[in-house]
């Protein structure tokens, strides 16, 4: 399907509320605002509240997490329910931390939010199997490389239709999946796994997009055009680049360059 998400946020710059890590905020605020969105990264919990109330999409990434931090996105999580606002839960370390599992597998319970509010659910091959097998655990915040992506496809379409939610499961390939139906994105380059924080900016990337339309497709566009940015900023100071090839990327590229198959 031809996007226009784009073109919308540079018309409409929605503002997006990043909860995120220290490691990786100045890469997630660029990846925001050179898109056309506006970032906030506020976090302090006596004010996220009122921010988030404010914002067309939340995003929370459990890279780095401190005491403050958990009880600021438990805050905003509340506020995006109530106001069902589109949310992003970046699901790091989760295989490897019973808190941040224990947080997340909260957050995406039916039961416990509101179905109203847009879920997309990210991490990486190993997160992914760990929201939806108990028993599952690996070691850091890389992903398993024994994990194949045909295993991957099955687990996330199971992951979505258990918890009604978009489920993007990022590695070699991407998977997006809604349990009824999954792509498998082949846009990307191994440099992007080269520097730290690019995980996190695709974070970004998709809740921008999760602003202005909340469908899978936004999500497998949102995908495929941060690949496309990671295959035009091949080269030496691949961060910086990266930033240009975000800036650059429009519609008519992701059409044209996106490598999609439908599942």
């Amino acid at each position: 399907m031809k996007t226009n998400i784009c073109k919308q946020l540079k018309e409409q710059s929605p503002l997006i509320h990043c909860i995120t890590n220290p490691i990786s905020i100045m890469q997630c605020a660029n990846a925001v605002l050179l898109l056309g969105a506006r970032p906030i990264m506020a976090e302090h919990p006596d004010e996220v509240r009122e921010i988030t109330a404010s914002a067309k999409a939340l995003l929370l990434n459990f890279g780095n997490v401190t005491r403050d931090r958990l009880e600021a996105m438990a805050i905003s999580y509340d506020e995006a329910m109530q106001k069902e606002l589109p949310v992003v839960i970046d699901a790091v370390g989760v295989a490897c931390s019973e808190l941040r599992r224990g947080i997340v597998k909260k957050m995406i319970c039916i039961s416990k939010r509101n179905p109203q509010a847009p879920m997309l659910i990210k991490g990486n091959y190993s997160e992914i199997r760990a929201l939806f097998d108990n028993s599952y655990k690996s070691s850091g915040v890389d992903a398993d490389k024994k994990l194949t992506l045909e295993e991957m496809i099955d687990i996330a379409a199971k992951l979505a239709q258990n918890i009604n939610a978009i489920v993007l499961a990022s590695g070699e390939k991407d998977i997006v999946s809604d349990g009824s139906k999954t792509a498998v994105i082949g846009n990307g380059t191994k440099k992007l796994g080269s520097i730290t924080g690019t995980g996190c900016m695709l974070g970004a990337v998709c809740a921008s997009f999760f602003a202005a339309d909340t469908s899978i497709d936004s999500i497998v566009n949102a995908t495929a055009a941060f690949g496309i940015s990671g295959e035009n900023a091949e080269g030496d100071m691949f961060l910086m680049r990266l930033f240009d090839a975000i800036a650059d990327i429009n519609d008519d590229i992701i059409e044209e360059r996106k490598k999609v198959t439908w599942h």
